[in-house]
């Protein structure tokens, strides 16, 4: 196996000149890095990605941190983080936390032991308070889909209360009153600001919250479909079902087309996420865009800027969602 030594004889240059074209320093002349560069292939000469980190103090490696791997939804957010990632020459080491305060703390210090550059969390059961404290130390850490305050400028967020209060608008606006609603987990954040957007809408249009109207689901789709029972055993009129996920909506709306309701003439469902599928429900499922992909990328050019010192990027670091009109809603206006 050829050495940097033997490269640097090769080329004519020295080690330390071999050592800046390995790590990709500026300071180096295309002619030398040329040089370099074709003594390495002629000698079929691989860096040693150990001796570089070492040497550079880098791993080039950044943790990544979700609830779960299943599901269209963290596949479009890891997608969004690695291809910024990749295309800066970095890689990524990912692990779960299953909602669970335990397992999320466990997955975190797995990566801070892995020697990661920084770390990039979607995490929903442990506190602002450690998030605070995790922040302190020495590894950078970024949070995915969460605002914990004085930690404004280490996240990227969605205004889930906005698009809460949007999805409940759109069914208000198409002369629904008798609204059901399905939401997600409430210990999770974007849950709790969903849930309070529908209030909001409701009570913005004089509509009182009935209780018998809420379940709280589990934001899979067998929450949706689980919710939709409850609703049509408990005998309730309702013309419109608001589910704070794609996922649940999409769980309702094969539940209501097994009981042979006429979608959405007899019933309107409309979802949060505008996760992939979306599209191809039948009836084609109006929802919330959570722009989660773009979200990953921007999470990634935060490290990239703020840790590799990438120079000339700009970070927005708040989304808005916004309505997107499909088939799966009927006017009775």
């Amino acid at each position: 196996m050829a050495t940097i030594y033997e490269v640097s004889k090769l080329a004519g240059v020295s080690l330390a000149t071999v050592s800046r074209v390995i790590n990709k320093n500026s300071r180096v002349s295309d002619k030398t890095r040329q040089k370099v560069e074709n003594a390495m292939t002629e000698l079929g000469y691989r860096p040693n990605s150990i001796a570089q980190s070492l040497a550079s103090n880098r791993s080039n490696s950044v943790g990544i941190l979700v609830s779960e791997l299943h599901g269209p939804f963290f596949g479009q957010m890891m997608a969004g983080i690695e291809a910024e990632l990749r295309a800066a020459g970095k890689h990524v080491i990912i692990t779960t936390g299953h909602s669970e305060e335990d397992k999320e703390k466990e997955g975190i210090e797995f990566l801070i032991s892995r020697n990661c550059d920084a770390i990039i969390l979607h995490v929903e059961a442990v506190s602002d308070d450690y998030l605070t404290n995790l922040c302190e130390g020495k590894t950078p850490v970024y949070l995915m889909s969460r605002l914990v305050e004085g930690l404004d400028d280490n996240c990227i967020s969605l205004n889930n209360e906005l698009g809460g209060f949007l999805a409940t608008q759109a069914v208000i606006e198409q002369g629904h009153s008798d609204i059901a609603y399905i939401a997600g987990p409430q210990f999770k954040a974007d849950s709790k600001d969903r849930l309070a957007g529908h209030l909001r809408a409701l009570a913005e249009h004089n509509i009182p919250f009935n209780e018998s109207l809420y379940f709280e689901g589990d934001f899979k789709e067998t929450g949706g479909s689980d919710g939709l029972k409850h609703f049509i055993a408990n005998k309730k009129p309702f013309s419109a079902l608001v589910c704070a996920n794609d996922e649940m909506a999409s769980g309702s709306i094969t539940y209501a087309r097994e009981q042979g309701l006429s979608l959405p003439k007899e019933l309107s469902i409309i979802g949060f996420d505008n996760i992939i599928f979306a599209k191809h429900t039948y009836p084609k499922l109006t929802t919330i865009d959570n722009p989660v992909n773009l979200m990953g990328h921007m999470a990634a050019k935060l490290v990239l800027k703020n840790v590799y010192e990438r120079k000339n990027i700009s970070i927005t670091h708040s989304f808005e969602p916004t309505l997107i009109t499909r088939d799966s809603i009927h006017s009775i206006s």
